[in-house]
């Protein structure tokens, strides 16, 4: 959603969990600000939006949920960060342009359900939006082992103009059954979370780019 603040300029691109009583258990609020030059076109998120600061976990019926937005979806140390604390489904929702999307989407889902040995949620916004964007679509959910489960159908522009259709390409429902009992067999089998070496890990606060 679009949240705006009291005493704050800029929104806010936050995620929030509802739980099924209408309870709020979790608000995210997206880190990585869109401020890149893609398919000749210039994004700069940072403008208009202030960048969330705080890693969420949030507890659904049997599972802690890892919280993100879109453009986090390409920093891999978020989503290790949120397995280590528990999270056993990582939710994405997003926008991917449809140049990034098509070359980068499944990819960057699958990389982040493998690494975590985590189910991945996405869910992808399709079709043309306000001020001429296009957004890739491909919506989905993966398992811990990277395969799919479910996947939206191919995304088709309408070609009848006018057609109420046309408003809403590619639209759908997508859902699947999580086995967290798979998950175990997964994680026991191959437990490369657990075969982490934290003390030889020593992050640079810079990227040397």
């Amino acid at each position: 959603i679009v949240e705006r603040r009291e005493g704050r300029d800029r929104l806010g691109n936050t995620s929030v969990h509802v739980g099924p009583e209408g309870d709020l258990r979790g608000v995210y609020r997206k880190i990585h600000m869109f401020d890149v030059t893609v398919d000749g076109k210039e994004y700069r998120e940072s403008t208009s939006q202030e960048a969330g600061g705080e890693v969420v976990t949030s507890e659904a019926e049997g599972a802690r949920l890892g919280l993100t937005v879109c453009y986090d979806l390409r920093f891999p140390e978020l989503y290790r960060i949120l397995a280590i604390r528990g999270a056993r489904i990582l939710i994405v929702p997003a926008a991917f342009t449809r140049h990034t999307g098509q070359a980068h989407w499944d990819t960057l889902l699958r990389a982040r359900a493998i690494e975590n040995q985590a189910f991945v949620i996405a869910a992808d916004q399709v079709g043309v939006h306000p001020p001429g964007n296009e957004s890739f679509g491909g919506s989905q959910i993966l398992d811990p082992w990277g395969d799919l489960l479910a996947h939206a159908p191919e995304y088709s522009p309408a070609a009848i103009p006018g057609d109420r259709d046309a408003l809403r390409p590619g639209e759908c429902f997508v859902a699947a059954d999580l086995d967290l009992g798979r998950q175990d067999e997964v994680r026991e089998s191959l437990p490369s979370l657990a075969n982490r070496v934290p003390s030889a890990y020593k992050w640079p606060q810079e990227a040397q780019v």
